[in-house]
């Protein structure tokens, strides 16, 4: 089963507790496949997809297609999850390069990985997270 960085893979994510996006679902793999496909690491981190519309940076919009989703789609970033392997069901296809470079931008974002666009100074290069 290929889980590289991108692919859209269906997971169980029961049992979860509060706001945690629950049930049989796609998710977009965002570990580093080297990673991966290391026997040593059981887990890998997943972003799961809804279909209800999202805006903003954490939130990236997912086209139908070659990802395998059947309609437009919405990654949801601040959903961000590790999971055991034997969770994935299956493989459903691959984000394209656009998709992959918004996730990033998200994560960075929502994890503290780049210079906070809030701390900036100017109000209108905060980007509406």
């Amino acid at each position: 089963m290929n889980l590289g960085r991108g692919a859209v893979v269906i997971v169980e994510l029961d049992p979860t507790i509060g706001h945690e996006q629950r049930g049989i679902r796609p998710c977009v793999v965002v570990s580093d496949p080297e990673i991966t496909r290391d026997q040593r690491f059981p887990l890998i981190c997943v972003v799961p997809i809804t279909g209800t519309s999202g805006e903003g940076l954490l939130y990236p919009p997912l086209a139908p297609g070659k990802s395998g989703l059947a309609k437009q789609s919405f990654a949801l970033i601040d959903h961000l999850r590790s999971i055991d392997k034997r969770r994935v069901r299956r493989v459903y296809g691959e984000l394209s390069s656009e998709e992959i470079a918004a996730i990033d931008d998200g994560l960075a974002a929502f994890l503290g990985l780049s210079p906070s666009p809030r701390n900036s100074g100017s109000p209108e290069s905060k980007p509406s997270i």
